[in-house]
């Protein structure tokens, strides 16, 4: 067979029964596809890795541990064969083709009367990249189409007939800390398969250039005593959208259940019967501090921290300098919240760090202490977005780049 011969397809083998010969890697990898797949898989192998022993072993599929055997494909709807025996393998093949059932024979393609693709995956979208007979040719492709495919870069919206009325859904997306790459896979592909986008202030705003130009995007960012759009509005305009039939993203910075009022809009899409999702992201309370150098934790320093936002100045923490402070939306209530802070158990000479506008352009690192930082501030004019974080771990970055010198 060469490439010239394939005619391509896609097979929908729900329920219905495939027989792997050969319980090798080659085989634990077919399997797992065709289980994804929905088929009913019967292994038939003397030995097998231990991955297929234990989906034998929960049911997951029918191991026959033996050789194979005329008859084994009795009902079978595709069979694959990779027993690493040519000869066996050769067997599989021709009674397959006696009974004219499509065959992948692992050894030898050019006898098969199909051929495995690798298989790029995106929102519904399936894409096989055939490599000619060449496997890792097929992969290096599969793996260019998928970036592609991740990155937006592709025409992979969906083409929808206008009588049709789709349930639009919601995903409540958490973008990170700003950095465009710093978004889970999983965001991303839900951003780039939007067809809204209500995106924040502080997400990573950089990933809205590679939407589609039939993206409407909607800006309901908020800044410091500045809130342009009430959040009961961004609740409706999640809502309305979605019974439009729209798949809308709500784009956030930092993780949506860390002071991000996912919980809320959750519960509005949830009462108005919209359909809805949540995708984690890299909260700003951990990622701006390790930019920084700054560990939220560390053995024999700090083993806990609290998050704490500081619309309202921080009155006290339990703990000492060993419990790590972060404190979020906190640049208001500086003085205050570290004035109190050094009255307690800290004291005034526990080490305090600011990082302004993390992963941003205008990212500035302020190390002081409590008693001094109010003055500090105000001097170098620190503004939000900020992250602050007060304890002992606020030195451990200091004490690397004194061991360099």
């Amino acid at each position: 067979m060469t490439q010239s011969e394939l005619y391509p397809l896609g097979l929908r083998i729900a329920g219905r029964k495939v027989v792997v010969i050969g319980g090798g890697k080659v085989g634990t990898r077919r399997v797992h596809g065709l289980l994804a797949a929905g088929a009913s898989v019967t292994l038939i192998s003397l030995e097998t890795t231990a991955d297929l022993a234990d989906l034998a072993a929960e049911g997951s599929i029918t191991w026959h541990q033996r050789g194979f055997e005329s008859g084994d494909l009795a009902g079978a709807w595709l069979v694959q064969t990779a027993t690493g025996v040519a000869e066996v393998d050769a067997a599989v093949t021709q009674e397959a083709e006696a009974h004219q059932i499509i065959s992948v024979n692992a050894a030898e393609a050019e006898k098969s009367t199909a051929w495995v693709p690798a298989v790029a995956r995106f929102d519904g979208v399936t894409v096989a990249a055939f490599g000619g007979g060449d496997p890792r040719r097929g992969m290096a492709l599969r793996d260019a189409i998928q970036d592609q495919l991740t990155e937006g870069k592709l025409p992979t919206a969906a083409v929808r007939k206008a009588q049709e009325k789709l349930a639009g859904t919601v995903a409540l997306v958490g973008g990170g800390p700003g950095a465009e790459d710093l978004i889970t896979v999983r965001g991303q592909r839900l951003l780039y398969a939007a067809d809204v986008v209500v995106t924040d202030r502080l997400g990573p705003r950089a990933l809205l250039q590679h939407l589609h130009p039939g993206v409407e995007v909607i800006d309901v960012g908020k800044g410091p005593s500045n809130h342009p759009v009430p959040q009961d509005q961004i609740n409706q305009i999640l809502v309305d959208q979605a019974k439009l039939g729209k798949r809308v993203v709500r784009l956030k910075g930092g993780d949506p259940y860390v002071f991000g009022r996912g919980g809320e809009e959750l519960d509005f899409c949830v009462a108005n019967g919209v359909e809805v999702e949540v995708v984690p992201g890299v909260s700003s309370a951990i990622a701006v501090p390790a930019l920084a150098g700054i560990p939220v934790t560390h053995r024999g320093v700090s083993t806990s921290f609290t998050v704490i936002t500081g619309h309202i100045a921080v009155s006290e923490i339990t703990g000492g300098r060993d419990h790590t402070v972060v404190i979020l939306m906190g640049v208001a209530s500086l003085a205050e919240s570290a004035a109190n802070l050094a009255a307690g158990s800290r004291g005034a000479d526990c080490p305090i760090a600011i990082i302004e506008d993390g992963y941003g352009q205008g990212q500035r690192i302020t190390r002081s202490t409590l008693g001094d930082v109010a003055k500090v501030a105000a001097e170098i004019g620190v503004k939000a977005p900020a992250v602050i974080v007060i304890g002992d771990v606020v030195n451990e970055r200091n004490k690397e780049e004194e061991s360099n010198e």
